[in-house]
């Protein structure tokens, strides 16, 4: 039988456990195809106990985690005031941070977070939502556009030294009524 998986607002007694966690998933997926100091840079600069801890606190910072048999294993975290250039919409909102422990993956854990990340759009009112992902992650990638996001252009990340170039996706929250205002730009611009 299959442990049931709950999904709830960090507080801040969970920022240890999402410190740990959100390095390890972050390492999972990058590690190998980056250089040993430009990882340790990164994680040390964002992923130690008091990060979390004021990230979960933050206004406009909304993070999640999923639980089960007792501990953390996954989590995503929802910029409710983010803004990009490529996005031109009244209410957007973005996908800040979204990760499943490895051992994990493949079992729908992603999908049902998915669908509660897209449930709390909605219920929040936003239109679209967007994110950012490393041109080299074609596993996220192909599991965006399985959700509908589309390239809409592309943005920087400083991963230690190294800029990296990530796809801006993005879709509609739900299907936008006729004259609602919210559209990206074309990825070529």
């Amino acid at each position: 039988m299959q442990t049931p998986i709950q999904f709830r607002r960090a507080r801040d007694a969970d920022a240890l456990e999402l410190s740990a966690l959100a390095e390890r998933t972050f390492r999972d997926a990058f590690e190998a195809v980056n250089t040993a100091a430009d990882m340790q840079a990164h994680c040390a600069a964002t992923y130690s106990e008091a990060i979390q801890r004021a990230e979960i606190r933050r206004p406009g910072l909304e993070t999640w985690v999923a639980d089960a048999d007792g501990r953390q294993i996954a989590y995503v975290q929802l910029r409710l005031d983010a803004v990009s250039p490529m996005i031109r919409c009244d209410r957007p909102i973005e996908i800040q941070r979204f990760y499943v422990d490895a051992s994990r993956h493949g079992g729908g854990l992603a999908h049902a977070l998915m669908e509660h990340v897209l449930a709390r759009a909605e219920a929040a009112g936003f239109t679209t939502i967007w994110l950012g992902v490393w041109e080299r992650n074609p596993r996220a990638i192909a599991f965006y556009r399985k959700w509908g996001f589309e390239a809409v252009g592309e943005q920087t990340f400083r991963l230690g030294h190294d800029p990296q170039r990530d796809l801006v996706m993005s879709r509609t929250v739900k299907a936008l009524e006729p004259g609602s205002n919210c559209h990206a730009l074309p990825a070529t611009q």
